[in-house]
């Protein structure tokens, strides 16, 4: 599943290839991504003139003189521009451009395009309920944020509606480089422990951000992320040493999810 490093960085891309673009025509395979019809959205974004592309959490906003096109890649997915005859085999939705290239929009399992109007886009049902930004939040408000929250640790930094941007890839070497185990009830945390929390969810991302995203993620070009497994340090390294200390790395379950962990660099004191 692509996350903030990976949406991120096909945010940058899109932002430097598609400004200026005209959209002319629009092919849906796959409705059910849309949130309105094929038609309306056909109408919303028809002749609409691209001026930026940012993102929020696992969200890509692109702004256009018509209003904004929301893509979200959910499970995974590749956002391809190629030329007319270079069309992926697979694709859910095309944007087509007057210069004759187009945006091909596929999703491994769902995902979502939704238009919004210019301002409608602070009550769209998805993204309205997010939470901050995770590469976006200060430390301040990072330490205000999570000092109001009650449970488990890692619940708390999957949950989108809290802080968004984080998911199941990233999340064990975060917590392995905070020196934290998943299961460790908020409220426990000191403010070190906060501090050097917000320290490894930069350590944690901006590395794979800096390579464009994870191996088995693909760019807008169709080349693949520099962040390679030997990059990983625990996440997904089960029965392997940990790099710190050599203890036999575990992977446990936490909740509804698995967790990959040293259980002596981040012992459990609950």
């Amino acid at each position: 599943m692509p996350e903030v490093p990976e949406i991120k960085s096909r945010a940058r891309e899109m932002d430097s290839a598609l400004k200026g673009k005209t959209i002319i025509a629009v092919k849906v395979i796959q409705p059910k991504c849309l949130n309105m019809t094929p038609e309306e959205f056909s109408n919303a974004v028809f002749h609409a003139k691209i001026d930026r592309v940012s993102q929020h959490g696992k969200w890509i906003k692109t702004h256009t003189d018509r209003g904004w096109i929301l893509i979200n890649l959910g499970m995974g997915g590749e956002i391809l521009l190629v030329e007319q005859n270079q069309l992926p085999e697979k694709y859910r939705l095309l944007l087509e451009f007057s210069d004759r290239s187009c945006l091909a929009i596929n999703f491994w399992w769902f995902g979502y395009v939704h238009f919004c109007e210019e301002n409608e886009l602070g009550s769209h049902a998805m993204l309205s309920k997010l939470g901050p930004d995770i590469l976006e939040i200060t430390k301040e408000e990072f330490a205000l944020l999570i000092k109001s929250q009650k449970g488990k640790l890692k619940k708390f930094l999957l949950d989108q509606s809290k802080i968004s941007g984080i998911g199941n890839a990233y999340i064990h070497d975060i917590l392995f480089l905070a020196g934290l185990h998943p299961d460790l009830n908020i409220n426990k945390l000191d403010d070190s422990q906060i501090d050097k929390l917000f320290q490894s969810i930069q350590d944690g991302l901006l590395p794979s951000l800096e390579k464009g995203g994870a191996f088995y993620e693909m760019n807008l070009f169709g080349e693949k992320g520099g962040f390679l497994m030997e990059d990983i340090l625990v996440g997904y390294h089960e029965n392997q040493p940990c790099p710190k200390c050599g203890t036999t790395i575990q992977k446990i379950k936490t909740g509804s999810t698995s967790s990959y962990l040293c259980p002596i660099c981040q012992p459990n004191n609950e």
